[in-house]
C-alpha cells in the first residue's frame, strides 16, 4: 500500500462519527431538521463521489450511508408562556382543568393522561410511573410529581367517580375521557390563544424546562424520547446551555 492509501484507511473510519457529531452540532444551533438534512446530504454525496472515484471502498461508503436523516417537521414549535398558561387555565371548565395542569406539569401525551390509573401514581415517593405498554415509545418512564401535580392528584383522589381505577374520568359517563378537543379549543379561544393543540402542552412542558435551565438529557428522559435528536428541537430556547455546562467546571480547579 502507498502512504496515501494508509492515511485514507486510518481517517475514513472516523467520517461516520464526525458526521453524526456535525449533525448534533447543527441541531444545537437551532437549525431545522430539513436544513440539517440538506447539509448532511451534501456531504454524503461528496463521499459517494469519492467512492465512485476509487478513493473509498464500498464497505466504507455503506457505513457512511447508514447515517439516518432526521424526520423533517418544519412547523413552528408552539408553546405557551407563563402568562398564557394562566389565561388558558382560567378559561378551562373545571372538569378539564386538572387534565391541562397535568399536561403542562408532566409532558405526558393525551392518551397517557386519559389512561392514567391510580396504580401508576406513587404519592409516597412522589412520582408517576408509566409502564412500557402504556407509552408510545414502548419504554416505561418515571415522572416526578411537583407541587401543582400533588394538588391535582390529591383533589382527584378525594373526588373519585365510583372508586374508578382511572385518575381522570368524564363527569357524564364516569369513564375515562375519549377526547376533550371541543372544550379545549373553546378555552383556547376564550384565552386568546389561536392555532394551539392539546399536544402543544407537551411542547410547553419541554420548552419551559429548557428555558429554566434543565439539561436536554433530563428533558429527553422525562419526555420518553428514543434519541436525543428528538429533544434537540428545544435546544435553541436555551442559548446559554453550553456555557452553563462548561461553567460547572469553574469550581473544579
Amino acid at each position: 500500500k502507498t502512504s496515501g492509501e494508509e492515511d485514507r484507511n486510518q481517517i475514513q473510519p472516523f467520517f461516520k462519527g464526525l458526521l453524526e457529531l456535525y449533525q448534533s452540532e447543527l441541531l444545537s444551533k437551532g437549525l431545522k431538521p430539513a436544513t440539517v438534512n440538506r447539509r448532511i446530504g451534501t456531504l454524503k454525496h461528496m463521499f459517494n463521489k469519492a467512492n465512485d472515484w476509487g478513493m473509498m471502498t464500498d464497505e466504507q461508503a455503506q457505513k457512511l450511508n447508514k447515517i439516518k436523516l432526521l424526520k423533517e417537521n418544519n412547523k413552528r414549535l408552539k408553546y405557551l408562556s407563563s402568562e398564557e398558561c394562566r389565561a388558558l387555565l382560567n378559561a378551562c371548565p373545571d372538569y378539564i382543568k386538572p387534565i391541562v395542569i397535568t399536561a403542562i406539569n408532566t409532558g405526558m401525551r393525551k392518551s397517557e393522561i386519559f389512561n392514567l390509573k391510580w396504580e401508576n401514581v406513587d404519592m409516597k415517593h412522589g412520582f408517576i410511573k408509566l409502564n412500557p405498554e402504556e407509552t408510545k415509545s414502548g419504554k416505561g418512564r418515571e415522572i416526578p410529581i411537583n407541587q401543582h401535580m400533588e394538588k391535582v392528584l390529591t383533589y382527584q383522589d378525594s373526588n373519585r367517580y365510583d372508586d374508578s381505577d382511572y385518575v381522570f374520568c368524564s363527569p357524564v359517563t364516569c369513564k375515562p375521557f375519549k377526547d376533550i378537543k371541543r372544550s379545549f379549543t373553546s378555552a383556547c379561544n376564550e384565552a386568546g390563544i389561536r392555532g394551539f393543540r392539546f399536544h402543544d402542552l407537551r411542547h410547553t412542558f419541554a420548552s419551559q424546562l429548557v428555558m429554566a435551565g434543565a439539561e436536554l438529557a433530563s428533558v429527553q428522559k422525562l419526555l420518553g424520547h428514543a434519541t436525543i435528536n428528538m429533544t434537540m428541537r428545544y435546544s435553541h430556547l436555551s442559548p446559554d446551555h453550553l456555557k452553563l455546562a462548561v461553567d460547572k467546571l469553574n469550581d473544579l480547579i
